[in-house]
């Protein structure tokens, strides 16, 4: 079995949190405990006397692990939410790719499959020479993407598709997310996509007033992800 999966968006913003709980509880179904992480996280609140990210905590709620995990799912926390080369600059602190991939390794090394979260899209700056993309070549999973269902998804998903091929990873697999509910031709952009993409599309997550995912994870197919 693979170690796991990284999952990358075509923006930001377009649900790749949700779209990694429903994967997290898809995998659960499956009898597979994944371990969840989100490596850099931009934008945190204090609850408790700690800082942490609303992502890492939804996710470690997913995946049924304990809460005080978060600053070993988030290595890297930084306060604002900015880009995250913008908003380590103005803390004054470098965001460190060893730490990074030191974290994921010792989380890894208890055998769980890890779904890590990227943060943006594919390509983001994270400081001097370093970004988003030298990150998932360092980690070295397959990458799932997600794809927000708006207007323009199309040239995004493709556009980040041919990064990731770029970048010598492959594409496991693609989920697509109903960010916009009113969206005009849904089902003829994701049947362009099914088409135009050389990778599975795991599911399509619905828009719902409340994101449930757990109900979501019903949508999703991980067999892809499995041997």
């Amino acid at each position: 079995m693979s170690r796991g999966v990284f999952v990358t968006g075509t923006d930001t913003g377009i649900g790749k949190t949700v779209a990694c709980c429903a994967l997290l509880h898809a995998l659960a179904a499956r009898g597979i405990a994944a371990m969840p992480m989100k490596p850099i996280a931009a934008g945190a609140a204090e609850h408790g006397g700690r800082w942490i990210n609303e992502d890492t905590a939804l996710l470690l709620a997913a995946a049924g692990r304990d809460p005080s995990l978060a600053g070993r799912v988030t290595p890297v926390l930084l306060r604002e939410p900015l880009a995250p080369h913008i908003a380590a600059a103005r803390e004054g602190v470098s965001i460190s790719l060893p730490r990074v991939l030191e974290t994921f390794e010792a989380l890894a090394a208890g055998g769980d499959f890890m779904v890590v979260e990227g943060v943006g899209g594919f390509c983001v700056p994270l400081g001097d020479g370093l970004d988003t993309v030298t990150l998932a070549r360092r980690l070295a999973l397959p990458v799932v993407m997600v794809v927000g269902l708006r207007l323009g998804c199309i040239n995004h998903a493709l556009l980040t598709a041919q990064a990731i091929e770029a970048a010598g990873l492959p594409l496991a697999g693609w989920i697509a997310n109903s960010v916009d509910p009113r969206m005009s031709a849904r089902e003829e952009n994701i049947a362009t996509l099914a088409t135009a993409l050389r990778a599975p599309l795991l599911g399509v997550l619905p828009h719902l007033p409340r994101a449930d995912t757990r109900l979501m994870a019903r949508g999703l197919d991980c067999s892809a992800l499995l041997p």
